[in-house]
């Protein structure tokens, strides 16, 4: 698909102590290691959204590109570097799709799913949902919106991403019939997160899990 993807790990990592939450070890790798693995194959390209020495994530292998917004901006600010890396590098993708880089067990067929969700609803953006809860965070964005985003995050200070979404056609596409008992968007933000994303991760490793 002519999709370029970007992980979102440009966050302060606060609800973690600090550091890189998707540089935290799990199961022999890290956080950001299992989502790669699960959304590498979804997408066009893959580029990696973080701040500060970019060296760290170098054996990933991908492109690295910080905020165009001072101050941390949140996930908005990953997700327009993700569009004007596009815009920049990626010509014949019109869309971006956006990963949480702290949450192991995305579907394996997230992106097919949620662009055939914004399409069936004549949607312009579309972002996952789980056991009736949105993930605004995990979607896919049109290239085309990009200076709009910039505008909102720059002009009109806007940080939470609903706020901006709303703005639009949104096609909140459901998972709930994704990897069993795992919610496909557990995401590990805090310590005990860790415990319990091994936990899961050892239970369902050889049967369970695509």
């Amino acid at each position: 698909m002519n999709i370029v993807g970007v992980l979102l790990a440009g966050g302060l990592s606060r609800r973690m102590g600090g550091g890189d939450t998707a540089l935290r070890p799990l199961g022999g790798q890290t956080l950001i290691d299992h989502v790669i693995l699960r959304v590498r194959p979804q997408v066009a390209a893959l580029v990696l959204n973080a701040n500060g020495d970019p060296v760290r994530f170098s054996r990933f292998g991908l492109p690295v590109v910080a905020d165009s917004i001072a101050g941390f901006a949140g996930p908005l600010a990953g997700i327009l570097a993700g569009l004007d890396w596009a815009a920049a590098n990626r010509p014949d993708c019109g869309l971006v799709a956006s990963f949480a880089s702290d949450a192991p067990f995305l579907p394996t067929d997230l992106v097919a799913r949620l662009v055939d969700g914004m399409n069936r609803e004549g949607a312009e953006l579309a972002c996952a949902a789980s056991r009736g809860q949105p993930h605004p965070v995990i979607g896919v964005w049109p290239v085309r919106l990009r200076e709009a985003l910039r505008h909102a995050l720059v002009a009109e200070g806007i940080r939470k991403v609903d706020v901006w979404t709303e703005r639009y056609r949104l096609a909140t596409v459901s998972f709930d019939d994704a990897t069993g008992d795992v919610d496909p968007f557990f995401n590990a933000n805090r310590p005990e997160d860790l415990d319990r994303a091994a936990a899961l991760l050892q239970h369902h490793r050889a049967s369970a899990l695509p």
